[in-house]
């Protein structure tokens, strides 16, 4: 099921809209293989039906479960924007979590040498604010997602400085920010090693002293 459009805002692009990789299935599928290939085998052979009645069951549990996966997949969206990365999973009831592109300090993901083999893997990132860290399983292609979100990251500042450099050019000075982003712009530069622990201490003292 497609991302639905009105959830964008009015100078969102939508970039890139992924289901979980076809991984994500194959445990359900397999099961749900071997359970008819036994229930074919059983009607074919005609088994008592003190085997064939469990088998039976099992088919039904595995086309259930099955069911239920599928189901999953289809409506899980991994969605990254020219804005914020957004995750929504669920059938009846929704569940989800949105990043703001400008609060994501860091992205990975880590790969098996099989999920390499098929184009699978995890993907985790690091964001300030409460959220911290998050994770997310069976991203298809996580190394070209990684990519892609910091090009959209660094086109997110670079249509910032193009806003600022406008009003400047426009005689209407861009407003200063605040000191608690102040603050909050420190600690990144902090956590990417700009900063020394106490270089940010000394500045962080300086901004609140100003409140």
């Amino acid at each position: 099921m497609p991302f639905p459009p009105h959830l964008l805002t009015d100078d969102e692009d939508l970039v890139l809209d992924l289901r979980p990789h076809w991984w994500f299935l194959a445990p359900a599928g397999a099961l749900l293989a071997v359970a008819v290939l036994f229930g074919l085998t059983a009607l074919l052979r005609d088994w008592p039906s003190w085997i064939a009645v469990p088998i039976g069951l099992w088919v039904l549990g595995s086309l259930g479960w099955f069911v239920v996966r599928y189901l999953t997949w289809n409506t899980t969206n991994f969605v990254v924007t020219n804005e914020r990365v957004i995750s929504r999973t669920g059938v009846v009831a929704k569940k989800g979590i949105e990043i703001p592109l400008d609060r994501i300090n860091t992205v990975f993901f880590n790969q098996s040498l099989f999920e390499r083999m098929i184009g699978a893997g995890d993907l985790g990132i690091e964001s300030a604010g409460e959220g911290g860290r998050q994770s997310f399983t069976d991203i298809r292609k996580p190394n070209l997602v990684q990519n892609e979100i910091y090009r959209q990251v660094e086109g997110l500042e670079a249509r910032k400085f193009k806003r600022m450099g406008e009003a400047a050019g426009s005689g209407s000075p861009a407003p200063a920010p605040s000191i608690p982003e102040q603050i909050e712009k420190l600690d990144q530069l902090r956590r990417q090693g700009v900063l020394t622990e106490a270089e940010f201490e000394q500045k962080k003292r300086e901004l609140l002293d100003r409140m």
